[in-house]
C-alpha cells in the first residue's frame, strides 16, 4: 500500500504520484486518470480516449432513443 499526502497546488488540492505508482499505472505527464468509486473507496485507472468516445456516442444514442428503449425494455 502506498500513502499519498494531499498538497495544495495553486488553488487546488492534489497528490504527487511516486515513481513506483507511475510505473504501475504506466502513465506519463499529460495522461488522464479515471477515478472510479468502489465500495472500498476509489480506484484509479488510465483513461482510454477511445472508450470515452464510444461511451459518449452510446449515451447520445440512448438519450435520442429513450422512449424506444423504454418500450423495448417492457
Amino acid at each position: 500500500m502506498t500513502k499519498l499526502k494531499i498538497r495544495k497546488i495553486g488553488n487546488s488540492l492534489g497528490v504527487v504520484l511516486p515513481k513506483d505508482v507511475i510505473d504501475q499505472l504506466k502513465v506519463k505527464e499529460g495522461d488522464t486518470l479515471d477515478v472510479l468509486p468502489t465500495d472500498a473507496g476509489v480506484t484509479l485507472s488510465v483513461s482510454d480516449e477511445e472508450v470515452d468516445k464510444l461511451m459518449l456516442m452510446a449515451e447520445r444514442i440512448m438519450d435520442e432513443n429513450r422512449e424506444v428503449l423504454r418500450a423495448l425494455a417492457k
